[in-house]
C-alpha cells in the first residue's frame, strides 16, 4: 500500500511540473484517484511546503498566504545539480556551505508563482551582504526555476560594461556551459542586447530551450529589449518570465528613464516575476507601497550572513542596540588606519574648481598602504593558499581625470620601490611596516601563521616586477581582467569599482571620498566578503570620519534585519510592515529623489534604554553638562522621596522624583549632535505624552561610580563617588572635540533601582521587572567619567579619553507601558548644505554607449 501512495505522490509532483497545486489535484480526481488517497498526498505535500516556510534561514516576510508550490529539487533537475557539481570542484564544502544555498535558493523559489499559472506579476527583494554570494544566490535561484519550466532570464546587472560582463560570463559558466542544449543567449559576453530577428525562434511553442538575457541599466538598452518584447508579445503568452535585478536599489528607484523602462518590460510579459537583489536595500524600502512601482509587495528575504564574512560590523564594530549585553557586542577588528585630514586635499580636489588640473601628492599615509599592499601580497604567495589575485583599491573621486592623475606618481613610486630592494634603509622601513601591522593584528586568532618577513623579502622583486598600476573608469581603455592568470594591481577608479564588481584578492583600499548617504557608503565597501587564508592581512586607510559613519552604517544595518526579522514572526506582510532607518546628521538614508515616498518616522522609547557614547571634549561643552547633573542631583536631594546611598559600591539612588527635574535637566544637557538616538527634544516629548497618559511622572535617578577614594566626583554637599573609567575608541576621532567610549551603561547599570538580586538577571529579564515592579517609574542614571580614562593595556583597540574636563555620561531607562505606547517623530532626512559631495554618476543610464 505504501509502494502504491509513493507512486501516486511522484504522479502528483510529475503534474506539478505541469500544473499548479489545485490543478494538479484536480487531475488526480479525473484519472480516478479516491478522495482518502487525495487527502494524504494534499497533507504530504503541505508537510514539504511547510519546510520550506519554516526553515530557520534565510528568514522572510510574505505577502498573505502566497502558495509554496515548491518543494526543493528533484533527481530529474539538470540545472541545479551542474551548479552543486562546479561549486564542489571550486572547495565549497556540502555542510554548511552548499546546503546553506540551497535551502536559501528554495526558499526564494517557493516565493514566486508557478510558471504554469495563466496570469501573474511578482514583487520580491533580496536583501544579502555586500561582496557575500548574492551572485551565487541568484544564480541559483535561476538554474532552480529553469529545472521547473521558467523559460525567459532577463538579469539587470549594474549600470556599467564591466559588471555586466562578469555577470554574463558567471551565468554561462554556471547555467550555460553544463547544459547547452538546454539554453538559448540573446546576450554574449562582449554584446549586450541587439533585437533578433524571429522572436518565434526563442519563444514558440516548439522550443523548449530557456532564454538568458544579460543587460545593463541603460535607456537604450532597455528600450531596444522593451521594443522587442512588446513586437514579440503573441509568443509571451505561454513564457514564464523570471527578471532579476542585481543590485537593485541602484538606477532602479526613482529614476526617470530606468524605472519605468523595467515596468514595460514587466507589463509585455503576461507571467514574470520580478526579484531584487541588494545589499543595501534603503531606497527600495522607502517606495510607495501603493504605487505602481517595484515596491516589493509581495515578499522581502533576509539572507543570514555566510560564515567567514567580513562585514560592516566585523570591520568597523557597531553601537549597542536596545536590548543587547553590551559584552556580547564586539568592537570590530582592527585593522582600520587613519588618514589625516591634512592629506585629503593631497589625494582629492576639495572643489569643483580644484577638479581640472588636479595632481596628487603621494602622501606618508598612501605610501605606507601601497608598501603594505606589496608586503601583503608577497606573504600571501608565501602561504601559497586562497585567491591567486592581489588587488589594492584607491578610491577619491568618482572623477576620471582625477583617477588618471594618479598614474605617473604610483608608477614612479612602484619603480622607485623595485630599485631600493638592495637598500637596507628601505628594507628596515618595509620590515618595519610589517612587523607593526602582524603585531596588532595576530595571524594566530584567524588561525593563521604569521610569516617572517625574510620568507617574504625573497617575493618582493616578482610582487613589484608583476604590479601593474590600473585606472578603471568609464572611461578608461586598461581595465581589470581577472580571466587570464593571476593578477597583482593598483586599481584607481569610482563608480566602477564600488558597484557589484568584484575586486578578486582585495587586501588593501585607501578611501577618502565623500558621499552622501547610506547605500552609496555601504557599497564603496569593496573591502567587504571572504578572505580565505589571508583573513589577518586585510587593511582599509580612510579618514576617521568615513570610519565613524561606517560604524554607524553597521548600527543601521544590524538593526534594519533585526526589523526585518522581527516582523517575520509577527505576521505582518510587505505591505503593512515598514522597516525604520536610523538617521544620521550627516548621511541621507538614500538618493533624494529616492526618499519621495519617504514619510516622518515615528518612535517610541517605551521598554528602551538610551545611553550617551559620542562626547566632545572641550572644556566649554563639558561644563555645561557638569553644571546640569549637579543641579539634577541637587533637586534629586531635596526632592526625592528615599535616598538611598550604596557607597561602598559608590552608587546613589534618589526614588521618586518629580519628572519636572528630569526634564529640565534633559533641556540643559547637550547631547552630541552625532548621535540621533539621544534626541533630547524627542526625548523630552515622549515624557510629556507618557505624563498626560498618567505614567513617567515620578523618576529614579541614580548616581553610578566607583567607591570613594583619590579619583573623587562631587555632584553636591553629600553626594561625592569615585570617577569611572571609559576609554575612547582609537583611531575613530572625526575631529579633535571628539571621542566615542562605545558603551556608556552595563546591564547591571539598568537594574539599579530594583530590589531583590538582579545580577543574573538578562537584559529581558530585567525590563521585565521593571515593568511589573516600576511599571510607571524612569530611570536616569548619571555617570561621572574621569577625563584621562586610560585604557588597560589589554584593549588595544582603546584610547585615553584626553577629555579638558571630566566627562558626565547620561543613561535613561523606560518602562514598557502595559497599555498603547506614546509616540513622537522625527524626519528622516540631513542637512548637507555645506558639504561639497561627490554624487554618484549615472550618466551611463541614458548614454548611447549600448
Amino acid at each position: 500500500m505504501t509502494d502504491e501512495f509513493d507512486d501516486m505522490y511522484e504522479t502528483f509532483k510529475a503534474l506539478l511540473d505541469a500544473f499548479p497545486p489545485s490543478e494538479s489535484v484536480k487531475r488526480l480526481e479525473r484519472l480516478g484517484i479516491g478522495p482518502d488517497i487525495i487527502q494524504r498526498i494534499r497533507e504530504r505535500h503541505e508537510r514539504e511546503t511547510i519546510r520550506i516556510k519554516e526553515l530557520e534561514e534565510p528568514h522572510a516576510v510574505v505577502l498573505g498566504n502566497r502558495d509554496t508550490w515548491y518543494t526543493g529539487p528533484q533527481e530529474k533537475d539538470k540545472c541545479w545539480p551542474a551548479i552543486v557539481e562546479l561549486l564542489l570542484k571550486d572547495g565549497w564544502p556540502q555542510e554548511p556551505a552548499i546546503r546553506n544555498l540551497d535551502d536559501s535558493s528554495t526558499r526564494v523559489v517557493s516565493l514566486l508563482n508557478h510558471p504554469k499559472e495563466k496570469k501573474f506579476s511578482t514583487r520580491g527583494l533580496v536583501v544579502g551582504y555586500v561582496q557575500s554570494g548574492k551572485t551565487t544566490n541568484f544564480t541559483s535561484v535561476m538554474a532552480k526555476a529553469a529545472d521547473r519550466g521558467y523559460k525567459l532570464f532577463i538579469v539587470l546587472a549594474g549600470v556599467h560594461n564591466g559588471l555586466r560582463r562578469q555577470t554574463q560570463a558567471r551565468l554561462v559558466q554556471q547555467l550555460v556551459e553544463p547544459n547547452p542544449s538546454m539554453w538559448s543567449q540573446l546576450t554574449g559576453l562582449d554584446r549586450d542586447f541587439t533585437p533578433q530577428e524571429n522572436p518565434a525562434s526563442y519563444f514558440g511553442k516548439s522550443n523548449k530551450t530557456r532564454v538568458l538575457c544579460v543587460v545593463k541599466k541603460n535607456a537604450t538598452v532597455l528600450r531596444k529589449l522593451a521594443r522587442w518584447l512588446e513586437k514579440a508579445s503573441d509568443y509571451l503568452e505561454d513564457c514564464p518570465a523570471l527578471i532579476i535585478d542585481d543590485e537593485a536599489d541602484q538606477a532602479t528607484v526613482a529614476t526617470k528613464s530606468i524605472n519605468p523602462l523595467i515596468l514595460s518590460i514587466m507589463d509585455s510579459l503576461p507571467r514574470s516575476a520580478y526579484v531584487g537583489y541588494t545589499a543595501s536595500p534603503f531606497a527600495n524600502l522607502l517606495i510607495d507601497p501603493s504605487a505602481k512601482d517595484l515596491y516589493p509587495e509581495d515578499f522581502v528575504v533576509n539572507l543570514p550572513k555566510p560564515p567567514g564574512h567580513f562585514g560592516t560590523e566585523v570591520l568597523f564594530g557597531r553601537d549597542v542596540l536596545d536590548g543587547e549585553d553590551p559584552e556580547q557586542v564586539d568592537d570590530g577588528y582592527d585593522m582600520i588606519r587613519s588618514v589625516p585630514q591634512d592629506d585629503v586635499p593631497c589625494v582629492r580636489p576639495m572643489t569643483r574648481a580644484d577638479v581640472e588640473g588636479f595632481e596628487p601628492v603621494i602622501t606618508e599615509t598612501l605610501q605606507r598602504a601601497v608598501e603594505y599592499f606589496w608586503l601583503v601580497t608577497a606573504a600571501r604567495r608565501v602561504r601559497g593558499s586562497g585567491n591567486s589575485h592581489s588587488t589594492m583599491l584607491i578610491h577619491t573621486s568618482v572623477n576620471t581625470s582625477v583617477h588618471n592623475s594618479f598614474a605617473t606618481p604610483l608608477k614612479q613610486l612602484r619603480d622607485r620601490a623595485a630599485k631600493s630592494l638592495t637598500d637596507t634603509g628601505f628594507l628596515a622601513r618595509l620590515r618595519d611596516l610589517w612587523d607593526r601591522e602582524t603585531a596588532r593584528v595576530p595571524a594566530e586568532d584567524f588561525g593563521e601563521a604569521k610569516v617572517q618577513f625574510e620568507q617574504l623579502q625573497s617575493e618582493l622583486p616578482h610582487v613589484l616586477a608583476n604590479c601593474r598600476v590600473i585606472m578603471d573608469n568609464s572611461s578608461s581603455e586598461d581595465r581589470l581582467d581577472y580571466e587570464n592568470g593571476p593578477v597583482v594591481a593598483i586599481a584607481v577608479g569610482g563608480n566602477t569599482l564600488s558597484r557589484g564588481l568584484t575586486l578578486e584578492g582585495l587586501s588593501v583600499s585607501y578611501f577618502v571620498r565623500a558621499v552622501s548617504a547610506y547605500d552609496t557608503l555601504l557599497q564603496m565597501g569593496r573591502w567587504f566578503g571572504f578572505r580565505n587564508g589571508y583573513a589577518d592581512l586585510p587593511r582599509i586607510w580612510m579618514t576617521d570620519e568615513l570610519a565613524a559613519w561606517f560604524r554607524h552604517l553597521a548600527t543601521v544595518e544590524t538593526e534594519m534585519r533585526r526589523d526585518i526579522d522581527i516582523y517575520m514572526t509577527e505576521d505582518e506582510t510587505p505591505r503593512t510592515f515598514a522597516v525604520r532607518l536610523r538617521t544620521h546628521p550627516n548621511l541621507r538614508v538614500t538618493a533624494a529623489a529616492k526618499m519621495r515616498d519617504a514619510v516622518t518616522a515615528a518612535s517610541s522609547y517605551g521598554g528602551k534604554r538610551v545611553q550617551t557614547h559620542y562626547f566632545h571634549t572641550n572644556a566649554d561643552w563639558l561644563r555645561q553638562n557638569i553644571e546640569a547633573s549637579r543641579t539634577l542631583v541637587a533637586a534629586s536631594v531635596a526632592n526625592a522621596l528615599t535616598v538611598e546611598e550604596r557607597s561602598a559600591e559608590g552608587r546613589y539612588v534618589f526614588r521618586d522624583v518629580p519628572h519636572s527635574f528630569v526634564t529640565d535637566f534633559l533641556s540643559t544637557y547637550r547631547f552630541h549632535e552625532n548621535s540621533p538616538e539621544n534626541d533630547a527634544e524627542l526625548i523630552i516629548g515622549y515624557i510629556r505624552k507618557r505624563v498626560a497618559a498618567n505614567s513617567l511622572r515620578r523618576w529614579n535617578v541614580a548616581v553610578v561610580g566607583n567607591p570613594r577614594g583619590v579619583e573623587d566626583f562631587t555632584f553636591t554637599s553629600g553626594v561625592t563617588v569615585g570617577r569611572n573609567v571609559r576609554a575612547r575608541l582609537a583611531d575613530n576621532t572625526p575631529s579633535p572635540d571628539f571621542a566615542d567610549i562605545k558603551t556608556l551603561m552595563s546591564r547591571r547599570d539598568a537594574a539599579v533601582d530594583l530590589d531583590g538580586d538582579t545580577a543574573k538577571l538578562t537584559e529581558k529579564g530585567i525590563m521585565d521587572m521593571r515593568r511589573t515592579k516600576l511599571p510607571d517609574t524612569g530611570l536616569l542614571v548619571l555617570y561621572p567619567i574621569d577625563k584621562a580614562s586610560e585604557p588597560s593595556p589589554s584593549k588595544t583597540l582603546r584610547a585615553p579619553l584626553n577629555a579638558e574636563e571630566h566627562v558626565i555620561g547620561v543613561g535613561l531607562v523606560f518602562p514598557e507601558p502595559w497599555d498603547k505606547d506614546s509616540e513622537v517623530e522625527k524626519y528622516i532626512s540631513a542637512d548637507l548644505s555645506k558639504v561639497w559631495i561627490e554624487e554618484e554618476d549615472y550618466s551611463p543610464l541614458d548614454s548611447e554607449d549600448a
